[in-house]
């Protein structure tokens, strides 16, 4: 799994690219990315898997900010990025969610 990001000179944007590795997506047809920037919802945060395996988006994120996400396959694994800036409690149970600084 990993994180990169492009800080925009003309805007306060940050594209952040999140990709998912085929080793932890093995048999999964479907990924989404949730979180803070899309209300948690697996229909605004489709991810494309690219030929080789892996999943993949990117996402334009306002600069000076920490978004919560996660991973979640065919709609019911929620799996975290090792590659995040940092883990916080869900509140819901004893899972974390990933953050992502931008």
């Amino acid at each position: 799994m990993s994180l990169q990001k492009k800080f925009l000179k003309s805007k306060p944007i940050c594209k952040v690219t999140f990709k998912l590795d085929s080793d932890v997506a093995i048999d999964a047809k479907k990924a989404a990315i949730v979180g803070e920037f899309n209300n948690w919802d697996p229909k605004k945060g489709k991810m494309d898997k690219l030929k080789s395996g892996p999943f993949k988006t990117t996402l334009d994120l306002e600069t000076g900010k920490s978004y919560q996400f996660r991973y979640v396959l065919d709609g019911k694994v929620w799996e975290n990025d090792e590659s995040a800036d940092d883990y916080v409690p869900t509140g819901v149970s004893m899972e974390e969610n990933c953050v992502v600084a931008v």
